[in-house]
C-alpha cells in the first residue's frame, strides 16, 4: 500500500513529465508540491527504493511503468470526481481541485466506475484535463500550447485550462475563457499581455501569467473529424 503523501508525489511527477518531458528535477517537484528540496530528494529516494521511479543523479527522475500506472489512477480518481462535483453538484469549476484533492485517495474502484457510469465516461474534466481511461492507457501527448506562445492574428480553441489557481478560474469563467472558447489573438503586448477577440466580439486583456495557464489548439486543427476524441494539467 502506498501513503497518500506517495500518491501525490507521482501525481506531479507525471504532470511536469507530461509537460516538460524527463527527466523531472527535484526543484520542479518541490515547486509542485510546496516542499523543501531535502523533504523531496528523501522521498524520491523511497519511490526509487518501491521501484516506482528511477534516478540519474545531478538530473532528475522519470516514473517507472508501474508508477505511471499508479499516477494514471490517481490522475482518473481526481478527474472523475472534478466531473462529478461540477455537474451533479453544482460546484464552480475554481471549486472543484480542492475537493477531488481530499478525496482522490479514498475511493474505491467500485465507486470510480459508478462515478464513470452516471457521467457517461467522460473524456475530459471541467478545466479540459483529459481522464485517463479505466484500462489506465497512457495519455496521448498534449499538442496543446500555451495562449502566451501565440501570435496576433492567430485564431485558436481553449483546449484546456491549468486548475491552480482558484482566482485565475473564477477570473476566466467571468471572462468566458473556458474550454471550447474560439479565439483570436488581436495584440501582443511587449511586456506581456495578451489580448484576444471572443467569437461575442469582445475584447480581454490578459497578463502573462494567465496566459500561460490557458492551453490551446488551431482553430483549424480544432475544426477536424477528429478533434473531439482529442481535446484535453495540477
Amino acid at each position: 500500500m502506498l501513503s497518500d503523501v506517495m500518491e501525490d508525489y507521482l501525481k506531479a511527477i507525471h504532470q511536469i513529465q507530461a509537460r516538460s518531458g524527463p527527466p523531472v528535477s527535484t526543484s520542479a517537484v518541490a515547486d509542485a508540491l510546496d516542499k523543501t528540496p531535502a523533504t523531496v530528494t528523501s522521498m524520491l529516494g523511497t519511490l526509487e527504493e518501491r521501484g516506482l521511479v528511477t534516478r540519474e543523479k545531478y538530473k532528475g527522475v522519470e516514473l517507472t511503468p508501474e508508477g505511471e500506472t499508479v499516477a494514471l489512477e490517481i490522475l482518473r480518481h481526481h478527474r472523475l470526481l472534478e466531473a462529478y462535483l461540477a455537474e451533479r453538484l453544482n460546484y464552480s469549476w475554481s471549486e472543484v481541485h480542492d475537493e477531488a484533492d481530499a478525496l482522490e485517495h479514498h475511493i474505491s474502484e467500485e465507486f470510480e466506475r459508478r462515478v464513470a457510469e452516471a457521467l457517461g465516461d467522460p473524456v475530459v474534466d471541467p478545466h479540459g484535463d483529459p481522464i485517463p481511461s479505466a484500462d489506465l492507457t497512457p495519455l496521448e501527448e498534449d499538442e496543446a500550447t500555451p495562449l502566451s506562445a501565440q501570435e496576433v492574428g492567430d485564431r485558436v480553441v481553449v483546449s484546456r485550462v491549468s486548475d491552480r489557481d482558484r482566482e485565475e478560474l473564477e477570473y476566466l469563467a467571468e471572462a468566458g475563457l473556458t474550454p471550447g472558447t474560439r479565439l483570436e489573438v488581436v495584440d501582443v503586448a511587449p511586456f506581456g499581455m495578451v489580448t484576444v477577440r471572443t467569437e461575442s466580439d469582445a475584447e480581454q486583456s490578459l497578463p502573462e501569467s494567465v496566459a500561460e495557464a490557458i492551453y490551446v489548439r488551431s482553430a483549424a486543427d480544432a475544426a477536424a473529424p477528429d478533434s473531439s476524441s482529442e481535446v484535453g494539467d495540477a
